[in-house]
């Protein structure tokens, strides 16, 4: 792995047609400061993800083919044709240089309905138990967080979302269930999301949403982006119902 001369940026060959950016800072304090430290980390490398993607959007580099942002990298997919790991780093150098001038969109909040619980959360009893707290208590704290969307992957239209409260960050299941229905909220570490569609899935399913995440008919396909906000809105079965049948 390479240091580059911006400071805050490094780079790591993933292939022979890729190139990861990180930018990443891990904090040396110990215990809930370091945990503290480190959440704050993680919202500031973030932003320097979408600061880059933002001017990359702006000005595109010839030979790159994709575009991949996790939670502090980036992974470039590239023509070796038309590119080597040591051009596209030099040439992202020049944009890392300056993205400090780079304004970032005011964010989006998007609100989702949930029913928790029932046949729809049907680990939300146990996480309650782990945590040693009522269901309804989990209930109002995850509804009460406004998380942020990382990334988009695993499947089209999966949001990656946090972070998590310290009082529910909870394990995924020890074995992934075979099928999760689409809508399906779940929780997993300290990320929360929604399984745009019908997959197995290892994430403890809270409750489960009548909203599309993902429809291919609609210009944007995916309900969520990068940086957007997001609240979960509790809300009844027979609301559920009203809202799926509309």
């Amino acid at each position: 792995m390479r240091t580059s001369a911006s400071g805050g940026a490094k780079f790591r060959i993933a292939s022979d047609q890729a190139l990861i950016v990180y930018f990443e800072t891990f904090a040396k304090e110990s215990g809930a400061k370091a945990s503290h430290l480190q959440n704050q980390v993680t919202t500031e490398s973030h932003e320097q993800v979408r600061k880059l993607l933002r001017l990359l959007e702006l000005e595109p580099i010839t030979g790159v083919r994709n575009l991949h942002p996790a939670y502090c990298s980036i992974l470039f997919k590239f023509d070796a044709m038309l590119l080597r790991h040591e051009e596209l780093e030099e040439t992202l150098h020049s944009y890392i240089e300056r993205m400090k001038k780079v304004a970032l969109p005011e964010p989006r909040m998007v609100e989702i309905p949930v029913c928790y619980g029932g046949e729809f959360g049907r680990d939300l009893k146990e996480v309650a138990e782990l945590h040693g707290m009522t269901p309804e208590a989990v209930i109002n704290l995850h509804a009460s967080t406004t998380y942020r969307v990382y990334f988009l992957g695993f499947a089209p239209g999966f949001a990656y979302l946090g972070q998590l409260p310290d009082a529910l960050v909870t394990p995924r299941l020890a074995t992934p269930r075979r099928s999760v229905p689409a809508g399906s909220l779940g929780i997993a570490g300290n990320q929360t999301g929604v399984y745009p569609i019908a997959t197995p899935g290892g994430w403890r399913l809270l409750g489960r949403t009548p909203v599309a995440m993902f429809r291919p008919d609609r210009a944007e396909m995916s309900l969520l982006a990068i940086g957007d906000r997001v609240r979960f809105v509790p809300i009844s079965r027979e609301q559920f119902a009203k809202l799926e049948n509309a």
